[in-house]
């Protein structure tokens, strides 16, 4: 794995606009991190790098949320507050991942089983100086 060391939220959002120009569609991008690491950062960073042009907000009480306007589709799922794995795979939480385009997941230890083999991982924690990004 690589490091990336951010110091603004500005750099963050260019590491992940560049890292967006490698995913294709049917990558599933597993965004780890504690609260307030800076998780929803990234992912507006890669819609950003997909040609998204609406806002991106945390899916937080929404637990999914689709952007269709980039080169590909994005699908910016957060888990944090899904209850249980049959209660995601009811909201058809598994489909998502053959869709073809690409899948963001905040939180994703509460969904394991359903996740794909060959997701990525991209973790991010804050530091004195600013956020440490490993991909």
């Amino acid at each position: 794995m690589a490091v990336f060391i951010s110091h603004s939220e500005e750099e963050t959002l260019a590491f992940a606009e560049n890292f967006a120009k490698a995913l294709k569609g049917g990558d599933t991008v597993l965004l780890e991190g504690e609260m307030g690491a800076g998780k929803t950062v990234l992912a507006k960073g890669i819609a950003r790098g997909l040609g998204v042009e609406s806002e991106v907000t945390s899916p937080t009480y929404a637990y999914i949320n689709s952007y269709e306007e980039g080169r590909l589709p994005l699908y910016h799922f957060d888990c944090y507050r899904v209850p249980s794995e049959d209660f995601a795979r009811a909201l058809g939480f598994g489909e998502y991942f053959s869709m073809g385009g690409v899948c963001l997941v905040e939180w994703s230890e509460n969904i394991p089983s359903l996740l794909p083999e060959d997701a990525k991982t991209v973790k991010i924690r804050k530091t004195a100086s600013g956020r440490e990004i490993e991909f």
